[in-house]
């Protein structure tokens, strides 16, 4: 097996400096109706990216899914305006 083939450290730690990956984020993937292309995405990842704490958002228009990096749980009510103010219909959180 090669050096370094798994981005984990002996110690738990993945990944050193500065990445994309948060110690004790919280991931939360959202169903969204109405997105049908990338300017869709961009409208409902621009919104929700607004919302304190939310350090990512991927919004992917073909499966109506929409994955959200914050430091703690975001309130639903808050995603449901952005989205709408986006144009678009949470659902809610996806199975």
């Amino acid at each position: 097996m090669a050096e370094n083939s798994s981005c984990c450290t002996p110690e738990g730690s993945c990944h050193s400096g500065g990445t994309d990956v948060e110690v004790g984020a919280v991931t939360t993937t959202y169903r969204v109706t109405g997105m049908t292309c990338g300017h869709c995405e961009g409208a409902v990842s621009a919104e929700i990216g607004e919302i304190a704490g939310v350090s990512s958002v991927q919004a992917v228009a073909a499966t109506g899914l929409v994955t959200v990096t914050s430091k703690a749980p975001l309130d639903e009510a808050a995603v449901r305006a952005a989205v709408d103010e986006a144009g678009y219909e949470l659902v809610g959180q996806a199975a």
